[in-house]
Formats: C-alpha cells, sequence, structure tokens
C-alpha cells in the first residue's frame, strides 16, 4: 500500500501540503513516471525541480536524483520499504544542497522538516486507502 502511494505521483497533490504542482514529464516502457516534475513551497519561496527516478531495486528500494532545479543544486534520495509485522516500514534518506551557500545547520533542519512532513503526510495518506 505505501509503496503505491509513493509512486502515484499524479495523485501527491491530494496529501502533500508543499506541492503546487506535478508533471510526469517521462515514462519508462511500464508506464512508471521517470522524469517527474514539482513545484513546491520551499524555503519561504517557490521552486521548480525535476526528479529521475530509478526502479531498478523495487518495491524494496525506490531512488531519486534532481535533473533540475532553480533553488537546489542537488535533491538526491531513496524509499526503502521493509515488511513488517504491522505493514510497511519506511525510510527516507533525502541528501539537500542548494545553490546559495548556506549555515549546515540551517540546511539540516530544512531537510529535516522535509523529510518530517512528507513522511506525516504520507503515513496519513497510506492510512486513508487502506
Amino acid at each position: 500500500m505505501v509503496y503505491r502511494v509513493v509512486t502515484d505521483f499524479e495523485h501527491y497533490l491530494d496529501w502533500n501540503s508543499d506541492l503546487k504542482k506535478i508533471d510526469v514529464l517521462e515514462r519508462d516502457a511500464e508506464g512508471r513516471p521517470l522524469e517527474v516534475e514539482f513545484r513546491a513551497a520551499a524555503f519561504g519561496r517557490s521552486t521548480t525541480y525535476a526528479l529521475h527516478y530509478d526502479y531498478s531495486r523495487a518495491p524494496e528500494v525506490l531512488t531519486w536524483h534532481q535533473t533540475s532545479g532553480d533553488l537546489t543544486e542537488s535533491l538526491n534520495g531513496q524509499y526503502r520499504f521493509e515488511p513488517v509485522p504491522e505493514g510497511t516500514r519506511l525510510t527516507y534518506d533525502l541528501e539537500v544542497e542548494l545553490l546559495v551557500p548556506i549555515p549546515a545547520f540551517v540546511r539540516s533542519r530544512a531537510a529535516s522538516r522535509i523529510q518530517t512532513q512528507a513522511l506525516r503526510e504520507l503515513k496519513s495518506q497510506a492510512e486513508r486507502q487502506q
């Protein structure tokens, strides 16, 4: 269930409050989104970035790397899905490098906020779909 919510990019706007617009730019031979462009609220303004997804280890791991961005130099990460008796344990790793240098503690706080909010909203969406 959690994997399905994570890969259903067209419906992210239904549950992710930071996102303003999503466009699937490219799909693979199986119809899965490969390149997705996002417009999001970030750092007190809007940002646009595109991510390329790698399904080679799916459904256990879904990785991505940034292909373009107006505020971020890199936005790379992965979701790891682990079956547990209660359902699925999701681990979300994220690396963020901004184009403008900022103190490490600010960057760390921003990445933590992104992860915390995304996981909270993702969990709520997955629970609603059960």
